[in-house]
């Protein structure tokens, strides 16, 4: 038995706990690429939320848990009239954020989306500038939330590079739990020791199971996890500022810790990790890596494994749109994690489904030439039995190349691609996708379509000059980063 365990001596607080609080209060972001690039992903995650406040099955999520709450220097949820606690308002922008799995990804050897944690980072930095602003004293500004979205970014994404959750069957909205907690704390203006401390309870809590991310149980709590998460991690860093105690050896502690409980499982069959080894792993530093490199969705509100399928399939859609009925099949070639994740046979139950389906999510793009959330509601399902034809039509194979490269630090590529072969013998071109329009190395053209997609996501819920003045807003980065985060919510009341 552990000496400390017997003799219950206290630990320091464990290694990974202290490096999230360090680069939390003390690293300095520089990069002038992450800041731009934070910009673009505040526009690009509130456009997304707007868009999702279009389906029901959203916004019956939205609101306070008690009607009629009414709560002084409540968080706004954009695009709604609510005016809610920190708690829940971030609840609610994580759900529309996430609903329509639209918003940016992180691929390593976990998965997520970081833009995900901005339900807590506008919600607490809402309710905070207000509540200033009330006491005579200054807000916080747009600076401080894009500078929260960059750390936590980095957060989420360095502990998903070498450390896969999902291959243990946890849920990566731990990630956004735990990134979320550090970035609302230090919003709130905790020390080291309270930020430790909140920390440590964001791993203690656990995690979700990955079951309603997959077949047979696929389903729409997928689309509102990430709001629970980011919740959570307000909760949590409000608990740490009243001064409630940490668990130090969260993470270490034998038989009780993070990692005996949860990580049990190694992760020999990735070689990230040796046998038996359940400690977390870091290739590299927190910095401002992640907001470089993160993946926008811009062509398509599409599980981000099948972005370069539907981007290659609709290349082929002119060369098949008149022979839907000569198909023989088509092969699509992919890397592993797509094939673990999204490659599904037989019946799909829900909408939740279908946009975690890589075979629909082809189909559709090679039939209509576009794929969009709509195409995913049951109603449109119905509609066009030809998708679950072409569906049975499939062959999904592996390319050893792509799940290399997918991991590959130096390509970070998430390849696809699509042939289509005909009943008479011949076939269209086989068209292969390695990087997606989101991906950094094709921000040069990626950009314009982004600002595109924030602006029709803006006509789907404001009036023209109110969506040209915030578009203005947001493409001034300096004029943005000075703007009081009460006022800049302020244009997102409806």
């Amino acid at each position: 038995m552990n000496d400390n365990v017997e003799q219950n001596i206290r630990p320091d607080y464990d290694r990974v706990i202290q490096d999230i609080a360090d680069y939390v209060l003390d690293c300095e972001i520089e990069s002038p690429e992450a800041w731009d690039t934070a910009r673009n992903c505040l526009m690009d995650t509130l456009g997304c939320g707007l868009l999702a406040l279009r389906f029901p099955e959203c916004t019956k999520h939205l609101g306070p848990i008690v009607e009629g709450t009414l709560v002084p220097n409540g968080a706004r949820v954009p695009g709604t009239r609510f005016r809610l606690d920190p708690v829940k308002a971030a609840w609610d922008i994580g759900c529309i954020v996430r609903w329509l799995d639209y918003n940016d990804t992180w691929l390593a050897a976990e998965w997520g989306h970081p833009s995900d944690n901005l339900g807590a980072i506008l919600a607490v930095a809402d309710h905070l500038s207000q509540k200033s602003l009330a006491q005579g004293r200054a807000p916080l500004v747009m600076r401080d939330v894009l500078e929260a979205m960059i750390r936590a970014h980095e957060i989420q994404g360095v502990l998903a590079l070498e450390n896969s959750f999902n291959r243990v069957g946890l849920d990566h909205v731990l990630l956004v739990r735990v990134a979320s907690t550090a970035v609302a704390a230090k919003l709130m203006g905790a020390d080291r020791a309270q930020l430790m401390a909140a920390i440590s309870h964001a791993w203690v809590d656990g995690s979700a199971l990955r079951a309603y991310r997959h077949a047979p149980n696929a389903g729409s709590r997928k689309s509102w996890a990430a709001g629970d998460a980011t919740s959570r991690g307000v909760r949590l860093a409000d608990i740490a500022m009243r001064g409630e105690m940490g668990i130090p050896g969260a993470l270490t502690a034998g038989q009780w810790g993070f990692y005996d409980v949860c990580f049990s499982v190694t992760n020999a069959d990735l070689k990230l990790k040796p046998e038996g080894e359940r400690a977390f792993r870091f290739p590299r530093p927190y910095g401002s890596y992640v907001m470089e490199n993160i993946l926008f969705k811009i062509s398509f509100p599409a599980e981000f494994h099948a972005q370069t399928a539907c981007e290659a399939a609709v290349t082929l859609h002119p060369q098949v749109k008149g022979r839907i009925g000569e198909i023989d099949r088509v092969v699509i070639t992919t890397h592993e994690s797509a094939i673990r994740i999204i490659s599904k046979q037989g019946p799909l139950a829900n909408a939740a489904d279908r946009d975690h389906c890589l075979q629909y999510m082809a189909a559709v793009s090679l039939l209509f030439g576009e794929l969009s959330a709509e195409h995913y509601e049951d109603a449109f399902h119905r509609a066009h039995p030809e998708i679950d034809e072409l569906r049975r039509k499939m062959e999904v194979v592996e390319d050893q190349r792509y799940s290399r490269e997918y991991l590959d630090p130096d390509r970070r590529s998430i390849a696809n691609a699509l042939q289509v072969f005909f009943t008479d013998g011949s076939s269209t071109d086989r068209v292969e996708v390695e990087y997606p329009i989101g991906h950094r190395r094709r921000r040069g053209e990626g950009i314009p379509l982004l600002e595109e997609k924030f602006r029709s996501n803006l006509a789907t819920r404001f009036p023209a000059a109110r969506c040209e003045g915030i578009y203005a807003l947001c493409k001034d980065r300096k004029r943005l980063e000075q703007m009081p985060v009460c006022e800049f919510m302020d244009l997102w009341v409806i």
